[in-house]
This record gives C-alpha cells, sequence and structure tokens, in this order.
C-alpha cells in the first residue's frame, strides 16, 4: 500500500460522509436526536453518526500514539465523545471538519515505510495489538461504509433516502469520468 493509495481510500471516506451529512441536514431536530433506531446496531442517527465520528478520533488517537501506553477503562472513557456534545447536527459537523483537518495532517505526513509497519498499540481490551498500520487504516474506511449504510437506513425511514455511496460513483466525480 503506498501514501497516495491510503488518501484516495480517505478521500472516499471523506465524500460519503460529506454526503451522509448532507441528508442528515434535511432531518428535524427530534429525528436527529430520536434515540431508537430501525435495525441499528448504535440506536438512532445521531448515536450512529457519532459512533463513527468517535472510531475515526479514537483511531487517529492510535496512530498517534495515544494508546502505546495502558489506560484504565476510566480514562479510555474520558477520550470518548458524548451524544450530550453534539445537540444538534451542526454541533457535530463542526466537530467532524475539525477531525477531518487532524486526519488529514497525519496522512499528509505518513510515509510509504511508516505506512507497511507495525503499528503497536493497547485496545480498549487491555490487550497489546500489532497490526501494520494501513490495515488499521482501511479500517476506518470501511467501518465508516458500515455505519453509512445504517445512517442511510435511518434516513430512508425518514423518507429521505441518501442514494449510493458507491467507490465507483466517487472515482467518477474525483476524475470526472462520466458514470
Amino acid at each position: 500500500m503506498t501514501t497516495d493509495e491510503i488518501k484516495l481510500l480517505f478521500e472516499y471516506h471523506y465524500w460519503a460522509n460529506r454526503r451522509i451529512l448532507s441528508v442528515s441536514a434535511r432531518m428535524n431536530p427530534e429525528q436527529y436526536a430520536a434515540p431508537a433506531g430501525m435495525g441499528t446496531s448504535r440506536g438512532g442517527l445521531r448515536a450512529t453518526l457519532l459512533h463513527f465520528l468517535d472510531s475515526d478520533w479514537q483511531w487517529r488517537l492510535t496512530f498517534s500514539g495515544f494508546y502505546s501506553a495502558h489506560l484504565s477503562d476510566e480514562e479510555y472513557r474520558a477520550t470518548e465523545l458524548k451524544e450530550s456534545e453534539f445537540p444538534d447536527l451542526a454541533a457535530l459537523q463542526k466537530r467532524w471538519t475539525v477531525e477531518e483537518q487532524w486526519m488529514r495532517a497525519y496522512l499528509v505526513a505518513l510515509t510509504d515505510e511508516r505506512l507497511n509497519g507495525v503499528l503497536r498499540y493497547t485496545a480498549e481490551s487491555g490487550a497489546v495489538r500489532e497490526r501494520v498500520l494501513w490495515h488499521c487504516l482501511f479500517h476506518v474506511v470501511d467501518h465508516g461504509t458500515h455505519h453509512r449504510s445504517e445512517a442511510a437506513t435511518l434516513l430512508s425511514g425518514y423518507g429521505q433516502p441518501p442514494g449510493d455511496f458507491d467507490f465507483t460513483l466517487f472515482l467518477n466525480e474525483h476524475f470526472h469520468l462520466a458514470p
């Protein structure tokens, strides 16, 4: 894997995130904050969106070495984003923009050697893990795909289907190719 290839995958990730957030902006405050999901793993729209934003953030902290030493459960939970911090979609979108900027800065500084090297970190369970860094970075994109599909299910249930998020559609737009 090269840094250009992983950056392309993150461009897709951010493109798809912007699409789902754009459609989410059509929801009223009650729909945004509703706790119950329709067959989703995280609950309602806010919980689903926040979960994958929090996951992006937690992984970036891991990539930056924050979780290289064992944290207690209390210390780990203190780093998690909370629903109460995002009473409306505007607050969530603002935080998402900041996270994207931080991850982009991380990716710009990344070398091919580091990308293909081993990442050692302590998981939430306390287990020490060693993974190839690009595998973990790919997981961030893949995890986002999973939860964007759950958000799409919720949005469709509210009568606002977000359309397709296919990687090939992104490529068509990114490289200005005909669909």
